[in-house]
């Protein structure tokens, strides 16, 4: 069974009235999709759910729908599959919605880590903060917008949203911002990957851990990392210095010897939302590992090879030549299957989520930013907890990194130009590697570069004093001033007729 490659296609299916229908928004990341799928196939209250794949690559949507129906044939699943690029169609009468997208794809995400390490903002991921992080939050927000206002029409009134897209801070206090009334919340895995990391290190089950775990995505504390009730801190540091640390997490061990808490995300991405270590390449020689241990370009260089043996996996799975992985017992640590379960039936799960901190959810951490805490779900709904304060120090790195987020939800949701360029201002590392009128440069050729994604840039112009006046060259001497941007800044190959005219960008 295949797409039509012209039109949006459903592929028929009769869904009863008392099925549950999950969209799978994006699921041309097929990889990613099947180890969701999979996980909610494991759960009885699932098994018959009807699964809408969408996606606006109609190719690799085709290749997902063939590996979900392989998987259910070679398993003898009872659940049904459907196929569409119409977004709308794939929401309609939707119990759930996850969402997985990469607006722009790999062109997009080049361009959001080769111009700015072509002005010396060296990004490791660039996913979540950073410039790399801002722009990617830019295309995210008006397609999550869509998403949003789709399901407000047309899905089930007790919808929830789960949402994967990176910027996960940015992303989640655009959608809760803009739609309060739509149950959504974003999810990671850092905390289940950096529990379970510990815990091997540790030599001590996964199973016997009790943690808490709060602050903002990507920047999470573990405030208590317990096993069957004692405090497992004294043997981290009794093993770290007797061993040493773990290999390529040079840059969250020294954040913990730096505040006595370990951190959830993975030390490459971790170094970029911090001023201390991106900037001089004797530290980064003396702390980066490769890829995701903190490599310039790290998770960049990764990705081609990535995508092309990902490519020839799902191929393989598709044409039934190699059986679709499946294990109707083993769950991955994801918390999708586990929430949407939870609702269904009523049984508590608790996770880690990021959620508005509405009603103070983490005291000094301003009320209108997006916060990562642990939450309980049942069959009634979602409740976040209080955490109360965190430590004075671990609060202020996360302020740092809210006051960009704050910045880019409004730049991604007004189309406000110089507040793109603020949040490129004050993001840590940025700030610790350029001067104010070089991230002027720098966000001015990636909003040229990248306006094909920006719809909420569309024929605007940036009339900021600031920005029109007394402009200076990068690299150059205060006194070379130009009025144009052209003069400023020399594109890369092809950019320009990449630019679409209903697109562009007057600066």
């Amino acid at each position: 069974m295949s797409l039509d490659s012209g039109i949006s296609l459903l592929i028929e299916i009769q869904i009863g009235e008392n099925m549950v229908k999950i969209a799978m928004i994006g699921a041309g990341s097929a990889g990613f999709c099947r180890l969701l799928v999979q996980d909610i196939l494991t759960y009885e209250s699932m098994k018959r759910a009807h699964i809408a794949l969408m996606d606006i690559d109609h190719e690799r949507l085709d290749t997902s729908l063939k590996v979900m129906e392989n998987m259910k044939f070679q398993n003898r699943l009872e659940c049904s599959f459907s196929a569409t690029t119409d977004r709308r169609e794939a929401l309609k009468d939707a119990n759930f919605a996850i969402c997985m997208i990469q607006a722009g794809g790999l062109d997009a995400y080049t361009i959001d880590v080769e111009i700015p390490l072509k002005h010396g903002v060296d990004q490791c991921v660039g996913d979540t903060l950073n410039p790399g992080g801002i722009f990617r939050g830019l295309r995210h927000v008006p397609i999550l917008m869509g998403i949003l206002k789709d399901i407000e029409e047309v899905s089930k009134p007790n919808v929830i949203f789960l949402n994967y897209a990176n910027p996960m801070a940015i992303c989640t206090w655009a959608i809760q911002k803009q739609f309060p009334h739509i149950a959504s919340i974003g999810l990671c895995h850092g905390v289940q990957h950096t529990t379970n990391m510990l815990c091997d290190w540790l030599r001590i089950a996964r199973n016997e851990v009790d943690v808490l775990v709060a602050g903002i995505n990507h920047m999470a504390w573990f405030l208590k990392f317990e096993h069957w009730g004692k405090d497992l801190y004294p043997l981290l540091w009794e093993k770290l210095d007797k061993e040493g640390l773990i290999e390529g997490e040079h840059y969250r061990f020294e954040m913990m010897k730096a505040t006595s808490f370990f951190m959830t995300e993975s030390s490459g991405h971790l170094s970029e939302y911090l001023p201390y270590f991106r900037h001089r390449k004797d530290i980064q020689d003396m702390f980066s590992g490769k890829k995701f241990a903190g490599e310039t370009a790290g998770n960049l260089r990764g990705l081609k090879p990535y995508y092309e043996e990902n490519d020839r996996q799902m191929d393989a799975w598709a044409t039934g030549k190699v059986l679709v992985p499946y294990s109707a017992t083993e769950r991955s640590v994801e918390w999708a299957g586990p929430i949407i379960n939870a609702k269904l039936t009523g049984q508590y799960t608790r996770f880690v989520g990021n959620i508005l901190n509405t009603g103070n959810l983490i005291e000094n951490l301003s009320a209108d930013s997006c916060v990562e805490v642990p939450i309980f779900v049942d069959r009634l709904g979602m409740y976040p907890t209080r955490v109360g304060k965190l430590p004075d120090h671990c609060a202020a790195l996360c302020n740092s990194n809210i006051s960009v987020q704050r910045l880019a939800v409004r730049a991604a949701i007004e189309g406000d130009m110089e507040a793109v360029f603020h949040a490129c201002l004050l993001d840590p590392l940025t700030a610790a590697t350029l001067a104010p009128h070089e991230i002027r440069n720098m966000v001015d050729e990636m909003l040229i570069a990248e306006a094909q994604w920006l719809p909420q840039f569309a024929g605007k112009t940036n009339d900021s004093p600031g920005h029109r006046i007394g402009r200076i060259i990068s690299g150059g001497d205060v006194g070379q001033k130009v009025s144009k941007l052209d003069s400023i800044i020399s594109f890369h190959d092809g950019v320009k007729k990449s630019m679409k005219e209903n697109t562009a960008i007057t600066l």
